[in-house]
C-alpha cells in the first residue's frame, strides 16, 4: 500500500481505538492504580519513619531503594495486566464481533492492517505509558523529599527506571495484541497473559543457568533488571542491562511478526 492509505489505516486503527466509551475510563482506572499504588509505599515508607532510618538515609539512597519505588511490583503487576488487556481486547473484540472480516474484506491487505494496529498501540501505550512512569516517579520522590531521601531525574540509574517503565506499557500492549490475534477469544488470552506476567517469573529461580535463562527472558524479570539500582552481581546468575533492553525489544517484535503471520496464513 502507498503512504496515504497507510496513514488512512493509522487513522481508523486510531479511530476504533478511542471510540469506545470505556476506554478513556480504562486508561483512567489504570493510571489512577499506578499511581496510587507506588504513591501508597511511599507514604507508608516515611509514615513509619524511624529515627534509625534517618541515621541510615544516605545507605536507603545509595542502595537504590528510592528509584526502585519509583514504580513498585505491586503496581507493575497491575499496570502490565491492565495494559496487556487493553491489547487483547482490541483485537479478540474484533473477532467477536465479526469486524475483522469487514476490516480485512475493505482493506485485504492484511500485513498493513496488522501493521497498522501495532503501531498504534505501541504508539499510544508508550505515551501513556511515560505518563504514568514520570507522574509516579515525581510523586514518590517528593513524598520521599520530606525525609530527605528522594531523588532527581539525573541520580543515577532513575531515568533508565523511568524509560523502563514507561516502555512497559507498549511491551505488554502489543504481547497482549499478539496473543489475542494466536487465541481469537479474550478469556484464554487474558490466562495467558496472567501466567507469562504473572505466574511465570515465580517458576523459574537464579539457582541454576537454564531456569535463571528462562527467568531473565521474560518481560517482567527484564524489567526488574532495569529497575535494579545499584546491581548487585552477588546474584547466581548476574546479568547486564543490555539483555533486559534486548529481553524488551525481542517480545515486542516477536508479538508483532506473529501477529501478522497469523492473520496472513489463516481464514478469518
Amino acid at each position: 500500500m502507498n503512504d496515504v492509505k497507510f496513514r488512512n489505516l493509522l487513522s481508523a486503527e486510531l479511530l476504533k481505538m478511542w471510540s469506545l466509551r470505556s476506554t478513556p475510563w480504562v486508561f483512567l482506572a489504570t493510571a489512577l492504580a499506578a499511581i496510587g499504588f507506588n504513591a501508597g509505599e511511599a507514604y507508608d515508607r516515611t509514615h513509619y519513619w524511624t529515627e534509625q532510618d534517618t541515621r541510615s538515609a544516605a545507605k536507603f539512597i545509595s542502595d537504590g531503594i528510592p528509584v526502585q519505588m519509583s514504580f513498585t511490583d505491586n503496581a507493575s503487576l497491575i499496570f502490565a495486566l491492565a495494559v496487556t488487556a487493553i491489547g487483547i481486547v482490541a483485537i479478540s473484540g474484533e473477532y467477536s464481533t465479526g469486524l475483522i472480516r469487514t476490516t480485512f474484506t475493505a482493506v485485504p491487505a492484511r500485513r498493513s492492517v496488522m501493521a497498522a494496529k501495532a503501531l498504534v498501540m505501541a504508539g499510544v501505550m508508550s505515551v501513556f505509558g511515560a505518563l504514568i512512569a514520570l507522574v509516579s516517579f515525581y510523586v514518590t520522590q517528593g513524598i520521599l523529599g520530606m525525609k530527605d531521601v528522594g531523588v532527581s531525574i539525573d541520580h543515577p540509574g532513575a531515568l533508565r527506571g523511568v524509560v523502563a517503565s514507561a516502555l512497559l506499557a507498549p511491551v505488554c500492549a502489543l504481547v497482549g495484541m499478539g496473543i489475542g490475534t494466536l487465541l481469537r477469544h479474550a478469556g484464554p488470552s487474558m490466562v495467558a497473559g496472567v501466567v507469562i506476567l504473572l505466574l511465570a517469573p515465580f517458576l523459574f529461580s537464579e539457582d541454576h543457568r537454564w531456569s535463571a535463562v528462562l527467568n531473565h527472558a521474560l518481560p517482567m524479570s527484564a524489567w526488574r533488571r532495569l529497575l535494579e539500582t545499584p546491581f548487585t552481581p552477588e546474584i547466581p546468575q548476574p546479568w547486564t542491562t543490555t539483555g533486559a533492553w534486548i529481553v524488551y525489544a525481542a517480545w515486542a517484535l516477536g508479538a508483532v511478526v506473529a501477529s501478522v503471520t497469523v492473520v496472513q496464513r489463516r481464514d478469518q
